[in-house]
């Protein structure tokens, strides 16, 4: 098994206390659904954002939109991993989800 990387774009919290405590719950049971396949739940990102190129740092993420979050879980293959992520909460709340395999370093 490898580790993926689902890098989240868009998607919502909600908007009300009542919102967000139902979204939570849905990642709790996604992940449940998991179970040993989570290597990392992740986390959110905050908007705070630098990026660096050709030695210049400037304001804001690469990518419009840009990433909202990730999480790290392992699959037989790249094919595997996404079908894991069509069941996070994210992308029935508009979000998408890019799937990256983690190559290990040599």
């Amino acid at each position: 098994m490898a580790n993926f990387v689902l890098l989240y774009t868009g998607g919502s919290a909600g908007s009300t206390p009542a919102e967000r405590e139902k979204i939570m719950g849905a990642w709790g049971a996604w992940f449940g659904q998991l179970g040993d396949k989570v290597v990392d739940p992740g986390n959110p990102f905050s908007e705070h954002s630098k990026n660096v190129s050709s030695g210049s740092v400037h304001d804001g993420a690469v990518g419009n939109p840009p990433a909202t979050g990730y999480s790290i879980v392992k699959a037989d293959s790249v094919n595997a991993a996404a079908d894991l992520a069509k069941g996070c909460p994210i992308v029935q709340s508009g979000g998408k989800i890019t799937v990256y395999e983690i190559t290990p370093a040599m």
